[in-house]
């Protein structure tokens, strides 16, 4: 359970950072409470995305992951950051990714910050 919260504490902090770099993905809300609340069910949306579909994306482009030398990751990594706005969208929730090129920088961004926080957060294994 610690390391489910750890990740979502990563994937939030790498969301915030995104957000705060790009002007294209944009999180709006009422105060900081509210921004900070709809930050952690995005990151528990972004998880859920890269656990349950991005697994099966990844199968099926397997070809060229070969093909593009893993290049084709950042392409994954925008569609998986799409999906994620697509879906709090239909939640309602005020998260919002404008573009496929601002969602590859923003994968990028999230990948390098969370791996980052995954360096410097413990991560027990019980």
């Amino acid at each position: 359970m610690k390391n489910f919260v750890v990740k979502t504490i990563a994937n939030a902090g790498a969301l915030a950072v995104a957000v705060w770099l790009l002007d294209k993905i944009t999180l709006t809300g009422s105060g900081t409470a509210k921004k900070v609340g709809t930050l952690i069910v995005v990151a528990l949306i972004f998880g859920l995305v890269n656990f349950l579909v991005k697994p099966v994306v990844k199968v099926l482009t397997f070809p060229l992951f070969i093909l593009t030398l893993g290049l084709i990751t950042l392409v994954v990594n925008a569609l998986m950051l799409l999906l994620t706005s697509w879906v709090a969208g239909k939640l309602d929730l005020s998260f919002h990714v404008e573009g496929f090129w601002t969602a590859v920088l923003g994968g990028l961004i999230i990948s390098i910050v969370s791996w980052a926080l995954h360096m410097v957060l413990p991560d027990d294994e019980d």
